[in-house]
């Protein structure tokens, strides 16, 4: 597969930081210390607060290894301009966070020798769908350290004030629009929020639920993207809108959610601590399945890879190992969902009712590979699909579904 480096990010990051622990001057020859160290470089993606907490974690590990010393680098907005910048020069952090394989994975070390070495109980705590969008070509190039799943959150007071019965984990899709329709007619707020110009990565996980995909195992979109499964969700999606039971939005969602002005929408659990910061009185469940089938969610998930170029794979396999193990997973709650089966089951996760159903969804959604890991040019069919999805959902367009289709089909 053609690899591109694109700049791309899965998160809407902000700001651009350089953080350089305390330590001593890494000798750029040898891949040292000052004092003989071995030293480490690690480049993150997140900014602010997250960041510190990260560079407490990265400081335990330096005191604990006499051998080692990590130096944390906060790239934030500018990450994969530096990453590419780095690969294109040989001067690539030794580990780094990763989730664009496709464009990254000549220049990332492959881990799977790595991991045999660590044994099965090793791999097999991790949630097996994980590694999926950590590899490529059959290929490890990430140590899972981060997901979300897509779920279904409803407004509990809404739903009451309308007399619905709240959502459950067997909904359909027509249950979710009788739902709606009956919230849009007694409270006068939407029943359901969606975007009018989805990220297409994310909404290829509604044709997935619906027996279909965006292309087939070769790329190929002709009769999959176009295909009847997948003019169904599309046209569902688009009649909920016209109906006006439910809201195309610029953003996500979260917004109109937030506000009480849209009962449901599905998103991941990046919404979460800010919900609950707003004291919302809200639930959620998994996202609804079309009629005898089951509903699959896309994964955004973040992983830990190692340079191919690295001068010292062992040491960075070492802090990859600390950074994607129990500890770790632990420390991070709160800022990402834990990868490890181990932690989730020793801190209660499915317990917590606003989590449980994130991991239901991850349970059920292996098996399926997103488009941008298929398709070559991505990137451009990427682009060219959030056109067609707003001409689709657009209210100033609501152009024909078949007719929009066919053309996004053609044109690749």
């Amino acid at each position: 597969m053609k690899r591109k480096i694109a700049v791309m990010c899965v998160l809407a990051l902000t700001g651009t930081m350089m953080l350089t622990a305390c330590g001593n001057k890494k000798d750029s020859n040898n891949g040292k210390t000052s004092d003989g160290k071995t030293a480490i470089r690690f480049a993150t993606w997140d900014v602010a607060d997250d960041v510190d907490a990260q560079q407490k974690l990265v400081d335990k590990f330096n005191e604990e290894h006499d051998d080692i010393e990590v130096t944390l680098e906060a790239y934030g907005s500018d990450f994969d301009t530096k990453i590419s910048a780095g690969m294109g020069s040989g001067d690539t952090p030794d580990v780094m966070y990763m989730w664009n394989y496709p464009a990254y994975a000549d220049g990332l070390e492959p881990l799977d020798e790595y991991i045999d070495k660590e044994g099965d109980d090793y791999k097999n705590d991790f949630y097996s769908t994980l590694w999926n969008y950590n590899s490529l070509d059959g290929t490890t190039y990430g140590i899972p350290v981060g997901f979300t799943t897509h779920s279904l959150f409803y407004n509990k007071d809404l739903f009451a004030q309308a007399g619905v019965e709240e959502p459950t984990d067997d909904w359909t899709w027509s249950d979710l629009q009788a739902a709606a329709k009956t919230i849009e007619e007694k409270t006068g707020q939407k029943g359901f929020a969606f975007q009018m110009k989805p990220d297409p990565y994310d909404f290829e996980m509604y044709l997935w639920s619906n027996g279909t995909a965006y292309c087939d195992e070769d790329g190929q979109m002709a009769g999959q993207i176009d295909s009847k499964e997948s003019q169904e969700v599309f046209k569902m999606f688009q009649d909920m809108e016209k109906d006006g039971y439910a809201i195309a939005t610029e953003k996500n969602g979260t917004d109109e959610f937030r506000a009480g002005t849209a009962a449901m929408y599905v998103y991941g659990s990046w919404s979460i601590a800010s919900l609950n910061e707003d004291g919302m009185n809200y639930g959620v469940a998994k996202i609804p399945s079309f009629d005898g089938k089951t509903s699959v969610s896309i994964l955004s998930s973040s992983g830990l890879s190692i340079s191919k170029d690295s001068k010292n794979k062992d040491a960075a396999w070492e802090f990859v190992k600390y950074w994607t193990g129990e500890e770790c997973n632990k420390a991070r709650i709160g800022m990402e969902l834990p990868v490890l089966n181990s932690v989730v089951e020793s801190e209660g996760i499915m317990d917590e009712p606003e989590y449980a159903p994130f991991y239901e969804m991850l349970e059920q959604s292996d098996g399926h590979t997103p488009a941008s890991f298929l398709i070559e040019d991505w990137s451009e069919i990427s682009e060219n699909l959030s056109l067609s999805f707003e001409q689709i959902f657009n209210p100033s367009s609501y152009m024909d579904v078949k007719d929009v289709l066919k053309e996004a089909a053609d044109a690749q």
